[in-house]
């Protein structure tokens, strides 16, 4: 009986682990649309999560966007010589970054960089005793430390997605002029762009922008406010969290891949 009870002891861990993530979402949720908790102290900390998560990453993204546009372009010239029509160049370009490379490697990006840094931050936090203090100076932990970072990190990605996109688009034209592609013109390849984006796109970008953003948020949360109150819990709180950040990015990335395009 001890492999049953094994596995139904780590199915009830799963399952709980998985409501207490969802009551942090929906609560975040519920605070962010009411203006009273969006003090001068919250806006300032979500504003600092913006610009560390966010901002500073856009010359780190701009570089693997750049790359990853040459490497696609170059790639499907060497294996499909129809890519060198103006009217391949943007369709391909769509389905492959748009729909999933851009979102995928943003979201690695955002999870390795910043996820880990938030869990720790909490992790440290909670082991120091801050948290308490916080309390007993009449703040909100969860207001003041969490909804700013939950918030932050999904407008990050977003924001992050839509640049890691443009770049790769950019470089993706530029790099084809280079090898000799018939790419024509640039408002060719805009308008052949445009045609190949469909609503389904748009809602699947979306979906896979804000939705693992909000998730890596409260992972990263909730696994940094676990710890107890031994140092040597930190790395296992961080590495717990990005565990099942990338977990959760897979799963929805497959689910809206899935439920989109089949």
């Amino acid at each position: 009986m001890n492999f049953p009870a094994t596995i139904g002891k780590r199915v009830i861990q799963d399952w709980r682990s998985m409501a207490r993530i969802a009551g942090v979402i929906v609560a975040a949720f519920s605070l962010a649309v009411r203006p009273r908790y969006w003090t001068p102290a919250v806006r300032n900390v979500f504003s600092r999560q913006v610009l560390f998560t966010g901002f500073e990453a856009i010359r780190f993204i701009s570089l693997i966007a750049l790359v990853v546009g040459v490497s696609i372009v170059v790639q499907v010239q060497v294996w499909v010589s129809k890519v060198g029509q103006s009217a391949w160049l943007g369709p391909i370009l769509v389905a492959v970054i748009m729909r999933e490379l851009g979102p995928l490697l943003t979201n690695f990006v955002i999870i390795g960089r910043s996820g880990s840094a938030v869990a720790t931050e909490l992790a440290n936090m909670k082991v120091q005793g801050e948290i308490d203090v916080l309390d007993a100076q009449g703040l909100d932990p969860f207001v003041y430390l969490v909804l700013p970072r939950v918030m932050g990190m999904m407008v990050s990605v977003l924001c992050l997605t839509v640049v890691f996109i443009v770049v790769s688009f950019v470089s993706g034209f530029a790099s084809g002029v280079v090898v000799g592609s018939n790419t024509g013109a640039p408002r060719m390849f805009i308008d052949s762009v445009l045609n190949a984006v469909q609503p389904r796109d748009i809602f699947s970008l979306l979906t896979k922008t804000l939705v693992p953003g909000v998730l890596t948020g409260a992972i990263c949360c909730v696994e940094g406010l676990s710890v107890k109150g031994a140092v040597t819990e930190v790395p296992q709180a961080t590495t717990r969290a990005l565990v099942k950040s990338v977990g959760a990015l897979f799963v929805t990335s497959g689910l809206v891949s899935l439920f989109t395009y089949l």
